[in-house]
């Protein structure tokens, strides 16, 4: 008997591999894909100026980092009377002073205009099609940082100008890079259900057209999994929105399915296991066992540093001697 209709997903073209340098971009479902990612020790830099919701801010995100000229200035950043904030930067970004702000901002634009500079892979997930305006100047703000309403108007993006939008940056910024592109299943119930339905349909029918119209971008189907294969609030976390750590391991395998040759899927598993290992705390750290445990471990990892040299296993390394207690 089968309970549920399992998506078929078509082998990327593009498979990834540990010598690939990445970048992820886009709404929060993106930082856990990159997350599972670095866990397995993949060169990725994720979201470097913040979570970003609509395509309009995420293309303007990697035109700035391909021009790699901005200068963030003391004028970009507004002061609600708490913080000073940025509406091209995540909140997380924002700060009492000013001038800190300014710095933090600066480093995480210069990182993402060097990671984007050295990437051949990007990962580009949409969250909504949902974007706000700045009144004053027309500009679409990457966050509202919970100004008021009056200060913007609200629109949504057809799928023809997210999909030209997306066609130009592929075939000028981002004409060497391989782009992988996925839609948010974190439903944004704040415009409603109906809304967000809306939203989700304009989002795929977007990055059809961008797939049709270019050979290095590809799709995988994050949505349509958790959609029709995970379709039950167990599913989901608490806030019944966003998916839960379970639903994020059950993608995270089927991309893993897709995205990696064999022997890559086989070293990923080898470096999970040392990961989980490192992250054990012992009974009896001063044990026999638990020292030649240890020893096995740094072997195992000194020859995966024989074949794959760029791996950065310095954190198990420190866990595993730190625990060669005299």
């Amino acid at each position: 008997m089968q309970f549920f209709t399992k998506v078929d997903i078509k082998p990327l073209s593009h498979k990834l591999s540990h010598s690939d340098k990445i970048l992820s971009m886009g709404s929060c479902f993106a930082e856990n894909i990159a997350r599972k990612l670095s866990h397995a020790k993949f060169h990725i830099t994720s979201a470097p100026t913040g979570i970003l919701f609509n395509p309009e801010s995420i293309a303007s995100a990697l035109e700035g980092y391909a021009q790699n000229q901005r200068e963030i200035l003391p004028t970009e950043l507004f002061y609600n009377g708490d913080l000073w904030s940025h509406y091209d930067f995540h909140s997380s970004f924002s700060d009492l002073d000013r001038d800190s702000a300014i710095n933090n901002m600066q480093k995480a634009f210069d990182k993402g205009a060097q990671a984007l500079k050295e990437a051949n892979t990007i990962i580009i997930t949409f969250g909504t099609a949902w974007v706000y305006r700045l009144m004053e100047s027309g500009k679409v703000v990457a966050n509202c940082h919970k100004q008021p309403q009056r200060l913007f108007s609200r629109e949504l993006l057809s799928a023809g100008e997210i999909a030209k939008r997306y066609i130009e940056l592929l075939n000028g910024e981002l004409k060497d890079k391989q782009v992988l592109f996925t839609i948010s299943p974190v439903r944004h119930l704040g415009d409603g259900l109906e809304q967000n339905s809306l939203s989700k349909a304009i989002l795929r029918v977007a990055v059809e057209e961008i797939c049709k119209a270019c050979e290095r971008a590809e799709y995988f189907p994050s949505f349509e999994i958790v959609n029709d294969e995970l379709r039950d609030y167990r599913f989901y976390a608490e806030d019944m929105t966003h998916p839960s750590s379970l639903a994020v391991d059950y993608i995270w395998e089927r991309f893993m399915e897709v995205a990696f040759e064999n022997k890559e899927q086989e070293l990923i598993a080898q470096i999970e296991r040392i990961r989980r290992a490192a992250e054990h705390r012992p009974f009896n750290p001063r044990s026999d066992s638990h020292r030649k445990f240890c020893a096995k471990m740094l072997g195992e990892i000194d020859n995966l540093y024989r074949k794959y040299p760029d791996i950065d296993f310095s954190k198990e390394i420190e866990e595993f001697k730190g625990w060669d207690i005299s």
